[in-house]
């Protein structure tokens, strides 16, 4: 495992360790889920559970062919 160290301002580290405590996180665990959350390229379940679920969207080929008049 990788260690990184880092520089905040003050104001930042102590917004930091409010969340981690919040979260009952330490502050690097917190700083590894942030950057995890960040690095996540895929879409939420509940994004991905959405999709399909409007009766009235448009077809692709409507919304295609708005674009091109």
């Amino acid at each position: 495992m990788g260690q990184v160290t880092i520089y905040l301002e003050d104001e930042l580290e102590a917004k930091m360790v409010t969340s981690a405590k919040a979260h009952n996180l330490s502050k690097s665990k917190w700083i590894a889920t942030v950057i995890r959350e960040k690095l996540v390229n895929e879409w939420p379940p509940a994004v991905r559970e959405a999709a399909g679920n409007w009766d009235d969207f448009p077809e692709l080929d409507n919304i295609r062919g708005e674009a091109h008049t």
